[in-house]
């Protein structure tokens, strides 16, 4: 993927995270790392900065906190297999997000749904209890 040596090629980060498929678009992988859900090196930085091989990305998608390590730099999107070649992802991040997936799917089951949807008279004392605790 990355035909040229590595101190040769030059990318912008935005370009990249396009590139490895974090992201759909570049406007949307600019607003990310504009919005500080990106940090390059553990720091908060531009879509220009310039990606380096063995830079540590830390990035936010959602609930999801991701740790990924730059293995290649490429400017071109290709499909997700060639696109996975580009990074991998810490043990630890992995890890914590496996654990956090777990504990969401713990806390969406704990949760029952009502048996029944509320009647006419139910929805009134939910909102009288509302207006009562202005709520």
């Amino acid at each position: 993927m990355a035909s040229a040596p590595d101190s040769e090629q030059r990318v912008r980060l935005d370009k990249w995270l396009w590139a490895a498929r974090f992201y759909k678009t570049r406007s949307l992988a600019k607003d990310a790392i504009e919005g500080g859900k990106v940090h390059y090196n553990d720091q908060r930085c531009k879509p220009g900065k310039l990606v380096e091989v063995g830079g540590r990305l830390k990035l936010r998608q959602g609930l999801v906190e991701r740790t990924v390590i730059v293995d290649q730099i490429s400017d071109k999107r290709r499909g997700a297999p060639e696109a996975q070649m580009l990074y991998h992802e810490t043990e630890d991040s992995v890890r914590e997000r496996e654990d956090l997936a777990w504990q969401r799917k713990t806390m969406q089951a704990a949760q029952l749904p009502p048996a029944r949807r509320p009647s006419k008279k139910d929805r009134r004392n939910i909102q009288r209890f509302k207006d009562q605790n202005g709520l």
